[in-house]
């Protein structure tokens, strides 16, 4: 127990607005995964420099959240220890959900470094991020919050054709990060809202389309 104390937790300023799923959004996840084939969940555990129980206490507590909605999780353990393992201790769990279209959802956390901000369980942290997780799939779109503005920046340097995504509710990031890119590439994208109804489930989904500029490599040898 004395080990667990010695590491922070992540702020609730990180963490408290992922964590705000009300009990419709929930419901509306459960008849949205109902009325498909679920989602196939692939986990990876990590710790270092702490007891391997902390590893299966992280689990143990993602499943009692996850197994609610899908049997099929697939979680794995990396262990580190001894000289490999650096410095610091601490431990995490990064979750990443297939669903039946192919696109992938994710959703991570991990301890803060020794030393900063309030300690946490392995519970916890087990059960803040499966949350995120049912979150990203409440969201929905083709891309994870975390990751919007990736897709943007691709579309964005891509060739000089139409170029779409959906994506859910717009992140307070990828929103700053949409004026960065009309400054930086004089790109706007044309957004149009798509209600969740009969075809698209869950949250509110948005579609961004745009032109790229055509980036090229200028170092790239030409044959």
């Amino acid at each position: 127990m004395e080990r667990v104390e010695k590491i922070p937790s992540l702020s609730e300023e990180k963490v408290g607005a992922a964590l705000s799923t009300s009990v419709d959004q929930m419901a509306a996840l459960s008849s949205f995964l109902g009325e498909q084939d679920a989602p196939l969940t692939t986990d990876c555990r990590y710790s270092v420099r702490v007891s391997p129980q902390m590893a299966n206490r992280i689990v143990d507590s993602a499943r009692s959240i996850l197994n609610k909605f899908i049997p099929d999780i697939y979680i794995y353990t990396d262990h580190m220890k001894g000289v490999s393992s650096g410095k610091s201790p601490g431990f995490g769990l990064s979750l990443v959900a297939e669903t039946t279209t192919g696109t992938f959802l994710s959703a991570e956390l991990a301890s803060s470094p020794q030393g900063q901000g309030a300690a946490v369980l392995p519970e916890d942290l087990g059960r803040n991020c499966a949350k995120l997780l049912l979150e990203e799939i409440y969201r929905g779109g083709c891309v994870d919050s975390t990751n919007q503005s990736l897709g943007l920046l691709l579309m964005t340097l891509g060739q000089q054709d139409v170029s779409k995504v959906l994506l859910g509710p717009l992140s307070p990031y990828t929103i700053e990060f949409l004026r960065h890119l009309k400054s930086f590439f004089q790109i706007m994208f044309k957004i149009e809202t798509k209600p969740c109804g009969e075809e698209l489930k869950g949250g509110d989904k948005v579609l961004l389309t745009c032109v790229g500029i055509g980036f090229s490599n200028l170092s790239k040898t030409l044959k």
